[in-house]
């Protein structure tokens, strides 16, 4: 049974996260959102300790790259209950983003390529492709939301694949050393014959084209990529090249029922600065805000305050359970689309709110209310929007496919 206290073996990973959004993030925060594609040189010693650790085994889920589940997870050992990488990668991006979701989304080696690859490679793979930096890119010009209709065409040739095709939005596109990149093998098939492809940068018939101006996380390129008859060696193709259309989308979105609840913690973390610097600036402007009395008897402000906070709990419960199945080989599709959803959300509604409450404080430029209102909104778009997220969840609730509910 999930216990929804912060486990004590995470607590100093926990701590240690604050601890560099708080002296090393957030200082910098605002410097990078002006500065837009910039590179932040201070993230390469952050990168580097980092590496440290994960050498020594001591920061297991110290970022997105921490959220695989091979045959030796604990979970897989007893009939237990084991909280494991996943959980401690929620907690600790969580902790991140309290300082800064931009830097968190520019540092090497933790995109969420890494987590495509962790999540789906096999151990050979894992190995191979361990210590890169991967972005990953699926969307596509004119595809919308429907990761399903995605147009690149993946053609074995010999021992290679060839990839043609345009992706556009690919977050740390520039900057990274490896593309994981989502592609057909027979647009005929549907889905079922996507599959996810690491290409090195550097590989003949890739491009990086424009970079994008952005309204928030400005710290992090986003990158339009171009292939022209790339070749990638077939072991690169992760997961199994064979088209199974009964399985259908299940193997690729795989990815996304690890990656949903990253995304959903980084909502809760810009989430929480922005709340715990509202009450701060309300605390100082006279209002208080009373845990021991009913809403309806206290200020606007601080009854709003309460509803906002509420809403952030529930957000951060539902992610929690959906990292804890992970951990435990529990189907968490549902639940990882519910966490997505309701953090996107809360992520959005909180920070804008903070800002609505702080007034020209929230506003202006001296506080960071309103950077953290901009960067929480892609929070709600990428990685499945919220209407995409709402869809899924009611196909899970009502049994009904894509094809009878869309």
């Amino acid at each position: 049974m999930i216990n929804l206290e912060t486990p004590k073996k995470f607590r100093p990973l926990i701590g240690n996260a604050h601890q560099v959004a708080m002296n090393l993030l957030r200082p910098n925060s605002r410097k990078y959102d002006t500065a837009e594609h910039e590179y932040p040189k201070e993230l390469d010693m952050l990168a580097a300790m980092i590496d440290g650790l994960s050498e020594s085994g001591q920061a297991s889920g110290a970022g997105a790259s921490g959220v695989r589940r091979g045959e030796d997870d604990p979970a897989t050992n007893d009939g237990g209950t084991k909280n494991g990488a996943n959980l401690a990668s929620v907690l600790s991006v969580m902790e991140m983003c309290w300082g800064d979701v931009g830097l968190l989304l520019s540092m090497p080696r933790q995109g969420l390529g890494n987590s495509a690859i962790a999540s789906v490679a096999d151990d050979e793979q894992a190995e191979r492709f361990k210590g890169v930096w991967a972005s990953m890119a699926i969307t596509e010009p004119g595809t919308g939301s429907d990761s399903a209709n995605i147009t690149t065409t993946a053609r074995l040739d010999g021992d290679e694949y060839v990839l043609d095709g345009e992706k556009i939005f690919v977050t740390s596109g520039e900057r990274s050393d490896h593309v994981v990149v989502w592609a057909t093998l027979d647009k005929s098939k549907g889905r079922a014959a996507i599959k996810s492809f690491v290409v090195p940068k550097g590989t003949p018939g890739l491009t990086v084209g424009r970079l994008e101006h952005k309204l928030g996380i400005r710290a992090s390129d986003t990158a339009t990529i171009r292939f022209e008859n790339c070749r990638v060696p077939k072991e690169n193709l992760l997961g199994s090249p064979e088209i199974d259309v009964k399985q259908g989308f299940a193997g690729a979105m795989a990815t996304f029922d690890n990656t949903r609840p990253l995304v959903a913690a980084m909502a809760l973390g810009c989430a929480r600065a922005s709340l715990e610097l509202t009450r701060e600036l309300l605390e100082q402007a006279g209002v208080t805000v009373d845990y021991d009395r009913p809403a309806l008897t206290q200020p606007a402000a601080a009854a709003t305050y309460l509803q906002l906070e509420s809403d952030w709990e529930a957000a951060y419960l539902l992610t929690l359970q959906a990292a804890w199945m992970a951990d435990n080989r529990e189907p968490n599709s549902l639940e990882a689309s519910m966490a997505k959803a309701k953090a996107g959300r809360v992520g959005s509604d909180v920070t804008l709110r903070c800002v609505e409450l702080a007034g020209s404080l929230g506003y202006g430029e001296h506080e960071l209310l309103e950077k953290w209102a901009r960067d929480s909104k892609i929070l709600d778009i990428f990685e499945g929007t919220q209407q995409i997220q709402q869809l899924i969840v009611a196909r899970r609730l009502l049994g009904k496919t894509s094809a009878e509910l869309k």
